[in-house]
């Protein structure tokens, strides 16, 4: 069992994390391969690809895409050329139809920035085949999460499993400027988060927009947060995890990371 990936949860923050250079999560994520066995091949749920069912890319090399406006010019001329895998995409799809969840793929289907932007940190050679899957925002987080546990064998394939959004993600008041430092509305939440990952209280983590405080506030939608819950139930019960990184942007995003056995 000591040789299973693990699986991560990633917060990526703004498309210019891949641009940015003295920035906190961008020097964690260049720093965070040198601790992790080099993975056969990756599973990324990103927050930027929705889906009413669950969707899988088969692209053999998917595009870059830049799924943002107003950005500095030199964001839309980077290209991530890391190959997908058409094979295991179907793994994917077959692992998630075998759980009940109907699964569909999608030939042309690029890499978004959930992908991309932190991933050209972490494994810049872009070397490693990734397959990424959609989330569903209409559904809940025990939806995610029984994704998340159809998926864990591919653990034992050397396949390293990803969800990357952000643990806080409420735009409007990052981008409103009044933000100096992290409001208590920000660091209760993520610290709930953190106390329910150390304690393996997965049932709460999966009830959090009853039961973490600020749960509305942190995520106007709950977009951003629900690939946590296919990290999460990707990993091995009972549950055993560590945070790797813990800090605020622009006031009130909140960009932490875990790691779970």
């Amino acid at each position: 069992m000591h040789n299973l990936m693990p699986t991560l949860f990633i917060s990526h923050g703004a498309p210019t994390l891949a641009l940015e250079k003295d920035n906190p999560t961008a020097d964690f994520l260049r720093g965070i391969a040198a601790n992790l066995a080099k993975p056969k091949a990756i599973v990324v749920a990103s927050a930027h690809w929705e889906t009413e069912s669950p969707m899988v890319n088969g692209a053999g090399r998917p595009r870059t895409i830049h799924d943002f406006r107003g950005f500095p010019k030199e964001l839309y001329q980077i290209y991530y050329d890391a190959p997908g895998n058409p094979k295991l995409a179907g793994m994917v799809k077959n692992l998630l139809g075998d759980a009940g969840l109907n699964a569909g793929i999608d030939p042309g289907r690029g890499f978004d920035h959930g992908v991309w932007s932190p991933l050209m940190l972490i494994y810049p050679k872009a070397d490693i085949p990734i397959v990424e899957i959609s989330i569903q925002p209409q559904q809940d987080a025990r939806w995610h999460y029984k994704i998340g546990e159809a998926l864990a064998p591919l653990r034992q394939e050397n396949i390293l499993i990803i969800g990357t959004g952000n643990l806080t993600h409420n735009l409007r008041e990052a981008m409103s400027g009044n933000h100096a430092k992290a409001p208590a509305w920000v660091t209760d939440f993520s610290e709930w988060i953190a106390t329910k990952v150390a304690e393996g209280d997965t049932e709460s983590l999966i009830e959090w927009q009853k039961l973490a405080p600020h749960a509305r506030e942190n995520h106007p939608t709950p977009d951003h947060f629900l690939p946590f819950f296919v990290s999460l139930g990707a990993a091995a019960k009972p549950l055993k995890a560590k945070r790797l990184h813990n800090e605020v942007a622009m006031g009130v995003l909140a960009m932490d990371a875990y790691e779970f056995e």
